[in-house]
């Protein structure tokens, strides 16, 4: 799960914000490719083999695709399988003179809650060394039993920008839960991200902005 996945154009800096955010140029992704390279991939929910990373042609999402991300609780589980979680560890490299923040993170998958049981999705996001993290849950209760589709959306004035000018590690730490409540220990009730195919698609959608004096860290 290492490498470069591009989306056209030539690779110049990675840039970022420390000073405070300024209105991102939506709509207006730089002209030149993003790349992201993946540092590390770990966790119950993204074994080796099992997420890649995908960047959108016009540079305003990336897409992490699982095809075995599973917690479950009640019979045939392990004690260990009521939670199962994914830390993606990535170095995003941007046009010179532009930093970027997520702006919106799409979630989807499969649910199958019985009566009592209940489940969450959570999600943190931050660059490594910043103490800013945008954290978000979404939680679920049987009986339930259906596909399930969560939105983490980040306003402007409190978007985690990227530091201008420094090469940083961008975190993705992504959770499931499954609680077995008062349902009956002789059921199952589990929830995946994946969809009918057997993979799901994770989209994160960035958010733009110029950096002041346009300082390259990298040549």
């Amino acid at each position: 799960m290492s490498g470069f996945l591009a989306a056209g154009g030539a690779i110049v800096a990675l840039m970022a914000a420390t000073v405070s955010p300024q209105q991102p140029s939506a709509g207006e992704p730089p002209p030149d490719k993003i790349v992201i390279k993946v540092a590390t991939v770990n966790g119950s929910g993204c074994r080796e083999g099992t997420a890649a990373i995908a960047v959108s042609p016009d540079n305003t999402a990336f897409t992490v695709t699982y095809s075995d991300y599973l917690a479950q609780v009640g019979a045939g589980s392990l004690p260990t399988d009521f939670r199962k979680n994914c830390q993606l560890n990535l170095r995003v490299f941007v046009p010179q003179g532009f930093t970027y923040a997520i702006a919106q993170a799409d979630y989807r998958g499969f649910a199958s809650l019985e009566r009592g049981a209940s489940s969450e999705e959570r999600a943190g996001y931050y660059f490594q060394g910043s103490s800013q993290t945008d954290r978000k849950v979404h939680s679920f209760r049987g009986p339930y039993s259906d596909n399930w589709q969560t939105s983490d959306v980040t306003e402007v004035g409190a978007l985690v920008w990227a530091p201008c000018g420094e090469i940083r590690n961008f975190n993705i730490n992504t959770e499931l839960r499954v609680n077995i409540g008062s349902s009956d220990k002789k059921t199952t009730s589990f929830m995946t991200m994946d969809s009918t195919d057997g993979s799901v698609n994770t989209v994160y959608r960035l958010a733009w902005k110029e950096c002041p004096n346009n300082p390259h860290p990298w040549p």
